[in-house]
């Protein structure tokens, strides 16, 4: 079982590190071209939207820096849920329709992949040393 715990940190790491990476480089591209984003499914327009996907990203990538330190677990999970909680709401639950099945494919597997990120983020507590007992000599 510890195996697959680790598995699932590790995997939370890299997922929520390119998912933050790849979407500050959107963000940043965004803003010096000067045109903006169309993310229909993110509860932001125009502007707003670039500033906003440009913060949560920075926000994100200073998280898993410092969970992967040993610091700040409970913010790096508290972030993980918030992007599954975007993309479930955004993409299945309001009322977003996809252009095919590839789209709708991709955005089932991204919100799985955030969905188990969010998983492998969760700050389990560490377990207690075992008390030892003085040997006598």
């Amino acid at each position: 079982m510890g195996i697959l715990k680790a598995l699932l940190r590790v995997f939370s790491y890299i997922f929520g590190g390119l998912l933050a990476l790849f979407v500050t480089v959107i963000s940043l591209v965004a803003l010096t071209s000067h045109s903006p984003l169309n993310f229909t499914f993110l509860p932001w327009t125009g502007s707003a939207l670039t500033y906003w996907l440009l913060g949560l990203a920075l926000f994100g990538l200073l998280t898993v820096l410092m969970a992967m330190g040993g610091t700040a677990r409970v913010l790096f999970f508290l972030w993980c849920l918030a992007v599954f909680v975007l993309l479930f709401r955004g993409l299945f639950v309001s009322f977003y329709s996809f252009s095919g099945p590839v789209n709708f494919k991709t955005a089932v597997y991204l919100t799985v992949g955030a969905l188990a990120a969010t998983l492998g983020a969760f700050p389990l507590p560490k377990r207690p040393e075992p008390i030892r007992k003085p040997q006598k000599w």
